[in-house]
């Protein structure tokens, strides 16, 4: 009976990995030329460039993907890490961490306009994440320093723990049309709630730093390790229904993907960048 069931459950998950919800144009390598292994850190909302940092988080750079330019925004440490873009492209808020005399690292939150690299110090020496979304002067969610989430309404900090108070919760962003929350759950999987965390929707297992491609899609890796060293990493792409699409087979060892409507952009283990074209 054990056997049968297992059986049921790996057929199951075949057929939600054949789904095709999306149709792959193209993967190219993208020619980085940093003499470091990098990373994809974000991608404009209209897609017209890419934020790549380093494996350690340090520095950002904006690449445009017309022209292959490559134009150094910082080399700050911390700056790679959750970076938000504003909705036309033109702003970043990010990180630059600092380690006090007390010993404690605190991070000063940055706002830049890419095209003048004109910034300014928003929010100094925070402990938690929470002022990154206030300097985004938007409608956003971040992670604050007991691992909740915090979503600013109309100026108000609203922490969420649609799972309950007790998980860790990491990677969440909020959907193109800001009606729903995607984010992930330690060692349980990623999630969808409403903007008010309610209506909770398990959406996989083996979905990690997932993000929205659309209002109904969502991509992700699926990584394993033999506790460690990373052995394979895929791409995958998941409906709110739960369907599965392999975008990038294991094997590749592919990494953290941002994704806007038409392009998905990842690295792999290798520190090599990628853009898909997708229709």
């Amino acid at each position: 009976m054990k056997a049968k069931l297992l059986l049921i459950v790996a057929c199951a998950f075949s057929m939600l990995a054949n789904a095709q919800l999306l149709e792959i144009q193209s993967v190219k390598k993208l020619p980085v030329s940093t003499g470091e292994e990098m990373k994809v850190a974000g991608i404009s909302p209209a897609g017209d460039y890419v934020l790549l940092t380093n494996d350690i988080d340090k520095g950002l750079i904006r690449y445009d993907l017309a022209t292959g330019t490559q134009t150094q925004l910082t080399d700050a440490l911390g700056a790679g890490w959750a970076v938000k873009i504003s909705k036309d492209g033109k702003d970043i808020v990010y990180r630059e961490m600092t380690i006090g005399e007390d010993k404690l690292v605190k991070h000063d939150i940055v706002k830049m306009n890419v095209v003048k690299k004109e910034a300014s110090v928003v929010a100094k020496a925070q402990r938690d994440m929470t002022n990154l979304v206030h300097a985004n002067n938007a409608n956003s969610v971040t992670i604050n320093e007991d691992l909740h989430m915090v979503v600013v309404k109309n100026g108000k900090n609203i922490v969420l723990t649609p799972n309950g108070k007790e998980e860790a919760y990491n990677w969440a962003s909020i959907s193109p049309d800001g009606k729903s929350i995607l984010y992930y759950v330690s060692l349980k999987g990623c999630y969808v709630c409403d903007i008010n965390g309610n209506n909770v929707r398990f959406i996989a297992r083996h979905c990690r730093a997932p993000q929205w491609y659309n209002n109904n899609i969502i991509v992700g890796m699926a990584d394993e390790d033999d506790g460690k060293f990373l052995t394979a990493s895929a791409i995958v792409a998941y409906n709110l229904q739960g369907q599965c699409q392999i975008l990038v087979g294991k094997s590749n060892m592919a990494l953290y993907p941002y994704a806007v409507e038409g392009k998905i952009a990842f690295s792999n283990a290798a520190g090599e960048v990628f853009l898909m074209n997708v229709k």
